[in-house]
């Protein structure tokens, strides 16, 4: 996913910027010493990059998430660019998006509902035979008649969390993300999912237009950030370091290590 251009910047770098071409350097060069390798010279399309992305942190996060099953136990999907409507909180989506395309009308008063987050995790219903492993705690319609862990009541997995994969951040697509955020939380009829977002933005600036302030995200990861907290400090730009900081004490801006923990809550 990562190479140098010829100008000799990482592609995840703001060619026009001095802050994010310099810090961007000295993030990778950190890597790629510990890794013992050297970036390449070599050129992709934009979405080859973001399709990659995607599929390593899905890789990622199913493998990490894989070893708290002591911490969260359950049968866990991991998805890419799957549909919410196809999950238990958002089945009645299908029937409104079905009656949109019949009315291009009251479509175009609406809006899409076909919503695709780039990577979902989602757990299958229970059988009750499961639930009731140690006592009988579910029977029949009496006991959780109506709750969709149960397998007798729902058979499409339940959306745990929507994650949104951000290579690079610019700012017509913090927008998009912010609205990829608030449509799970409108259109839901359940819980919330963790709705955040994955990135290698190096920028601080950039981090900031997602990270700051909440609601429709929960919050904001980085691929490297102690890699990106030693950078932003060696390039000496303070304004940089200052919101870096900001964004870290104010729990708005994390690690993608800490992401399987915050998932298993």
């Amino acid at each position: 996913m990562v190479w140098l251009s010829s100008a000799g910047y990482p592609n995840n770098a703001d060619k026009s910027n001095k802050t994010s071409r310099e810090v961007a350097r000295l993030m990778w060069e950190q890597i790629a010493k510990v890794a013992g390798c050297r970036l390449p010279h070599e050129e992709r399309k934009p979405q080859q990059v973001g399709k990659s992305f995607e599929a390593a942190t899905r890789r990622y996060l199913e493998e990490a998430f894989g070893l708290l099953q002591h911490l969260r136990p359950g049968d866990w999907r991991f998805y890419l660019n799957a549909h919410i409507q196809d999950f238990a909180q958002y089945r009645h989506l299908a029937d409104l998006t079905e009656a949109l395309h019949a009315h291009p009308a009251l479509r175009a008063a609406l809006g899409d509902y076909l919503i695709a987050p780039d990577i979902i995790v989602a757990r299958e219903p229970l059988p009750d035979k499961a639930i009731n492993r140690g006592e009988n705690l579910v029977e029949g319609r009496v006991i959780a008649g109506l709750s969709p862990l149960r397998r007798v009541n729902n058979t499409v997995p339940l959306l745990h969390a929507s994650i949104s994969c951000k290579w690079t951040i610019r700012s017509d697509r913090s927008q998009n993300v912010r609205t990829e955020g608030l449509n799970p939380i409108r259109n839901r009829k359940g819980h919330t999912p963790h709705i955040v977002v994955v990135t290698a933005e190096p920028h601080p600036g950039r981090l900031a237009s997602l990270a700051l302030g909440t609601g429709d995200l929960d919050c904001v990861y980085h691929v490297a950030l102690p890699e990106l907290q030693q950078a932003v400090a060696a390039a000496g730009d303070e304004t940089a370091q200052g919101l870096l900081e900001t964004m870290i004490s104010g729990q708005r801006l994390r690690d993608i290590s800490d992401l399987p923990l915050d998932l298993a809550v």
